[in-house]
């Protein structure tokens, strides 16, 4: 607001209707003065002491059928700031400055569509192998078993289990594109 505003003679004629105290909009354009002081006081800075009394002013008139006719309005004004400072001071703890967006680079998320369509590309290239090769592969990739172990299960050479893993690993990156690892 500016330091050469002044309130106007009377606010109330058009406002009666709008459910309004008789002199509570004089009363609310009064007391900015001191609304403002109060506020920079309390900010330390008067751009953010402007916003104070800004959301201060726009929270009484929500809030104006709570207020008493009759009790201090100006009391009533300081008590809907203070709150907002303290609400803000609040907020502010949980903020971080990032003026170059790096932080805000680190929460994001990535889509899990990829994740999904490759995953089930691994399943159907899974599928597609013949039954001897899957198991093996299941059992010493899956299970995380000993070729010795798994050549146990499936009543085989440890040699045999070796031989159909590697093929399984050669055809599953034919199959779906990546190179063997």
């Amino acid at each position: 607001m500016d330091a050469t505003w002044s309130p106007p003679v009377s606010a109330e004629p058009g406002l009666r209707s709008a459910g309004v105290t008789p002199g509570f909009a004089d009363g609310l354009l009064a007391a900015v003065p001191r609304l403002r002081q109060y506020a920079v006081r309390l900010a330390r800075d008067v751009a953010r002491a402007e916003d104070l009394v800004q959301e201060t002013l726009l929270r009484a008139w929500e809030y104006r059928a709570s207020y008493q006719p009759g009790t201090r309005l100006v009391a009533w004004l300081r008590t809907i700031l203070r709150n907002v400072f303290y609400n803000n001071v609040r907020r502010r703890r949980f903020e971080v400055e990032d003026k170059d967006g790096r932080m805000a680079g680190l929460l994001l998320i990535g889509p899990g569509q990829e994740d999904r369509v490759e995953l089930e590309a691994v399943r159907s290239a899974l599928a597609r192998l013949p039954a001897e090769q899957r198991d093996a592969l299941m059992l010493i990739v899956g299970e995380d078993l000993t070729y010795e172990k798994a050549a146990l299960r499936l009543g085989c050479e440890p040699g045999t289990v070796k031989s159909r893993v590697s093929r399984a690993r050669t055809r599953l990156a034919e199959l779906t594109g990546r190179p063997r690892a």
